[in-house]
């Protein structure tokens, strides 16, 4: 790749143009080590299964990954599991962005209901999750939304509490101005709360997105016959 910086233009000093050169040129660098690192390794594992240095029944290689993910992409199989997975775990994330929003927005609204729920979001949050899926499948039976319930219990009170604590944690100065100038608890929410909460808010929901994804495929390896975690149960049975 050439640099776009092989020429100074005159616009720009000569030490502006020596740290965008060398900052240009450290990206370049971290990228091209990324690729190498993922290269070597997948290289080394094709070579390694070649080799007979690990046992390719049981470790696979690369090139038989990619054969059989061709054999699931003739036959539509790649595309069917995959949506599904990808449609549960979209309906689970904005289930949680929005539950979670509304519930800590309510908690930080009412301040005394934030005082008796506060432990009880803290001690459901330490719940292992995956205990939960048998008991889901028990009381909602198998299907869909077992799974979207699934991927939501997972996210939902971890996002409560950092949505709730990020609220709390807001420019006491700023609402001290709102109130004195006349405004209420529901102008120092819309005005000063959420507009100051949209870096965590755009944060929370980059976290519950990876959490939602493994909550539904918790939720399929136990009550799906499709999916990426049926996908993974079988292939842990068959060895395929």
């Amino acid at each position: 790749m050439n640099s776009p910086f092989s020429n100074r233009p005159d616009n720009i000093s000569a030490n502006q143009y020596a740290y965008l050169k060398a900052h240009w040129h450290h990206h370049h660098m971290v990228s091209l080590a990324r690729v190498f690192l993922i290269v070597a390794f997948l290289s080394l594992w094709e070579l390694a299964a070649k080799k007979e240095w690990i046992d390719a029944f049981f470790f696979s290689s690369p090139g038989g990954i990619l054969s059989y993910l061709y054999q699931m992409f003739l036959d539509h199989s790649l595309f069917t599991h995959t949506g599904i997975t990808l449609l549960e775990t979209v309906a689970s994330f904005l289930l949680v962005t929005l539950l979670g929003l509304l519930a800590a927005t309510l908690l930080w609204y009412v301040g005394s209901l934030a005082e008796i729920l506060e432990p009880y979001l803290v001690i459901l949050n330490s719940l292992p999750k995956s205990a939960l899926a048998p008991l889901l499948i028990v009381w909602l039976g198998t299907g869909t939304g077992t799974i979207i319930v699934a991927g939501i219990s997972v996210a939902i009170f971890g996002s409560i509490i950092s949505l709730y604590t990020g609220f709390s944690q807001a420019d006491p100065e700023m609402l001290k101005l709102i109130y004195t100038l006349g405004g209420n608890r529901r102008d120092a929410l819309f005005k000063v709360i959420l507009p100051s909460s949209i870096p965590l808010i755009l944060s929370n929901m980059k976290v519950n997105i990876g959490l939602s994804l493994v909550g539904v495929i918790i939720g399929e390896f136990l009550a799906a016959r499709r999916g990426l975690g049926y996908l993974i149960i079988y292939g842990s049975q068959v060895f395929s």
